[in-house]
This record gives C-alpha cells, structure tokens and sequence, in this order.
C-alpha cells in the first residue's frame, strides 16, 4: 500500500518541487496551499503522514500542528523550518511534532524523515485494528476469522450443531479443533449436557478402555470401586475424541459398536446401557486415505465419517492473523494485569511473516509473550526472544527461559521424550512437571523434528 503524505506549502514553485520529490520516494502526495486546506482534508482515520512549513499566512504550521492534535494525537506531522525558525522548531518537537527539517534541505533528509513517520503511523493504525478486532471478538471460545474458509466453516457449524450425526474434524495440531467440538456442542441442544473430551493419545493403551467404558469392582487389578466411562458420562451431551487415529485397535473394535448401537457395556459386567450419544472425533492425519490412517480402522472411519470438516491451517489463512492475535493479546492482557502493549516494528513482521506451523495455538503463545514484553529477536524466529528491560522479575524470566528451552529441546527431538531427557537431563518426574507448570503439550511436537 503506497503510503499518503500531505504536504503543505504556500510557496507554489517549491510545493511543486517538493512533490515531486515525494512522489519519486514511492509517496501517494496531495499538496495543499493553506493549513486550512490541509485540515479540512483529514480526519482521525488518515494513514499518513503531514509534511508542512511553518510560516504561512492565515494558519501557519505550528497552528496546524494543533488541530491535527485535536483530530488525532498520533498522526505524526514533519515541519519545514527555516534557519530563524529552530527555537520554535525545538518547542514544536517537545510538545509532539514528530520532526523538523531545516530550509534549504537535502531530498534524502526529508524522505528518510517522512520514511520513519510513515512506519510508525502504520504501527499505530496496525494496533488500532488489532484493538478493535479483540473487542469485537463475541464470547469466551471464539473461532475468529473472516476468510473465506471460516466463514464457510462457521456456517456449516451452525447448521449441523442442532443435529445429532456424528463429525470428523480434521486439521494440524493447534489448529483448533477442540474449539470447533466445544461450539458443537455449546450451540446445539445438547448444551445442558456435559461436554467430555479425550485425548486418545495421551493415555495408555492398559487405561483407555476403562476411560471410555468405565469398570465394575474387581473388573481387574486395581479396580476397586465402579467407575462410569466417559461414554455414559456424556451421554445426553456430546463426546469429543481427540487424536482418534491413536485409538487402540482393540478399542476401535468396542468402540464402532457403541457408534452402531448406541449401548456401552462396562468392563467386568455383561450389562447393556444406553447412551443418548453423539460424537465429534478429531485426527490429525486424513483418515481417508490408507497411506496415513495406518492400523486406523476403515469401517470405524466411515461410521464417524457421517459429517467432516476440515479446519485450514493458519498459513493459509494469513488475513485473520491479526484478529487472532487482537483477541489473544486483549486476553492474555487480562490473564497477567498488564496493559495492553504497542506492537512494535519485529513483532509485526513476525505476524505478517511467520508460516505459523504451530497454527493458533502459537499464535497463542506468541501474543502471550509480546504482552509479557518478550518478542522476536528479528521478527523471523518465535523461538529467539528477549525480555524487554525492568519487563519481569528475575524468577519469572527464568520460568519463560526454562519453558522456551523444552519448547525448542522438543522441536528438535521431534516430541521424543528419552531423547528429549537425555538432552536436558533432567529425571522423567521432573520433565513432566515442568510441562504441566508450563503448559506444554509434548504432542504438539511430535512428528515434528527439526
């Protein structure tokens, strides 16, 4: 987008030239003869930037410096002062003027000038919308967006929530697709109901069925009291299965006969009990196709199969980064008591910039950190950051540094964990806390290394 400078002058003959020379920097440039001309042209939306001298009759530069104030404090003004004029230039420059250039002017002083107010204009109008995107976010678990591929995604959320057919949900990791199961079910009857979500690759193979069947007393070793399975918890409401491709092919077997019969049998009895059911299931990977749904089975794929969507990833979906990153900012604001930050030049970049292979869930974690005053080194590497001086106290520096360490020890292993231990050293017990105080999904770097 060519940036627009204002540029006011009553000199006719250097208006012109000076004009030109903007024009010839890449400027979109309007000239005007009079301040009065020039303000009557703005308003507190202008991108640009004012460039104006500041002796002219009727209303000079200093008096249009103040009702550009008036219109809006942020719109930064250039003036062009002669040699008698640097006191008053100096003065100008304590109350706000963004700059001055003494008459006569080499171009480069004036371009190099206007270069640097023009980015700080557009970091200013950058924060505004990123501002306004967060306020306009509705509800605690939005899924924000308004590329084309969300607003469809929305609209067919909203006419299948009502329904009872099961959904597949497909996307990369951190995409959001707990999101889209939780507004399934919160705009859908079922919303009285509980919601109950399961990561069916955070559980041992020996665990998961008694999780999603429940158990009698003496059902096996250890199982001393009745436990209801998270199937018969939600019955009435909705179950998520997550990382379903993870499933236990025994459990895949037990589980297309509870889709087909909509009955659960609890291990350690022969007891048939209904559940009022429906589930939305959530894989990484396309099931659809042999070569990655491995030992996935095929038949329980077309039975969950009945309604599928597909979430895009971030990348491809680059127009609603800085409404993410509104909403997440504006949150994590509230979450530590800070005030909410001007981005800077590097953090910009970054969201502009960043492929995001992470998706929302970094996007996430990288508005987090920008709130806690840690960014981008250049704005090309989340995983580099630095902590703005006097920004936190020592103790919670080093939590952030210990947290972006294992971050960037599972990137590089790839989410394996003995590998992972071996390269920080630190016992099993140890690692695992500090991936629950930090909030680590070590499944998100799976798959991933490098």
């Amino acid at each position: 987008m060519t940036v627009p400078v204002h540029l006011v002058d009553d000199d006719r003959d250097l208006l012109r030239a000076t004009a030109q020379t903007l024009q010839l920097a890449g400027f979109d440039t309007a000239t005007f003869a009079s301040g009065r001309e020039a303000v009557a042209a703005l308003d507190a939306e202008f991108p640009g930037v004012v460039v104006s001298d500041i002796r002219m009759p009727g209303m000079d530069g200093l008096e249009l410096f103040a009702q550009i104030q008036r219109l809006d404090a942020e719109i930064p003004v250039v003036l062009m002062t002669g040699h008698g004029d640097i006191a008053m230039a100096v003065k100008a420059i304590q109350d706000g003027v963004y700059d001055f250039v003494t008459k006569p002017f080499a171009t480069d002083r004036l371009v190099q000038s206007v270069r640097r107010a023009a980015e700080k204009r557009a970091l200013v109008m950058e924060n505004r919308r990123l501002r306004a995107a967060a306020r306009d976010v509705e509800g605690d678990l939005p899924l924000i967006g308004q590329s084309r591929a969300m607003l469809r995604l929305r609209d067919m959320l909203r006419q299948i929530a009502d329904t009872d057919v099961d959904v597949l949900v497909t996307g990369e990791t951190g995409s959001g697709k707990e999101v889209v199961a939780t507004l399934l079910h919160r705009w859908s009857r079922r919303a009285k109901g509980h919601f109950v979500a399961l990561n069916c690759g955070a559980l041992p193979e020996q665990v998961i069925e008694s999780e999603l069947f429940g158990h009698e007393p003496g059902a096996f070793t250890g199982a001393q009291k009745k436990r209801i399975g998270r199937i018969e918890h939600s019955s009435g409401g909705t179950l998520f299965l997550d990382e379903i491709e993870s499933m236990p092919p025994e459990s895949q077997v037990r589980m297309l006969r509870v889709l087909e019969m909509r009955e659960v049998t609890p291990l350690g009895t022969n007891e048939v009990r209904p559940v009022d059911l429906r589930v939305v299931a959530a894989a990484k990977v396309d099931l659809g196709d042999p070569a990655q749904r491995g030992d996935f089975r095929e038949d329980l794929y077309y039975r969950l199969n009945v309604v599928s969507l597909a979430i895009p990833p971030l990348r491809e979906r680059r127009d609603d980064v800085p409404l993410l990153f509104g909403y997440f900012a504006e949150r994590a604001a509230k979450r530590f008591g800070r005030d909410l930050p001007q981005l800077t030049a590097a953090a910009s970049r970054h969201l502009r910039e960043h492929d995001w292979p992470g998706n929302v869930r970094e996007l996430s974690h990288f508005a987090e950190r920008v709130v806690l005053g840690m960014e981008p080194d250049d704005g090309r590497d989340a995983g580099l950051v630095t902590v703005a001086a006097d920004a936190l106290p020592l103790p919670e520096r080093l939590e952030r540094l210990e947290a972006e360490i294992i971050r960037e020890t599972l990137r590089l292993h790839g989410g394996d964990v003995q590998q992972s231990l071996a390269a920080l050293g630190v016992p099993r017990k140890t690692f695992y806390d500090k991936l629950q105080r930090h909030g680590i999904v070590r499944s998100d770097y799976a798959g991933k290394k490098g």
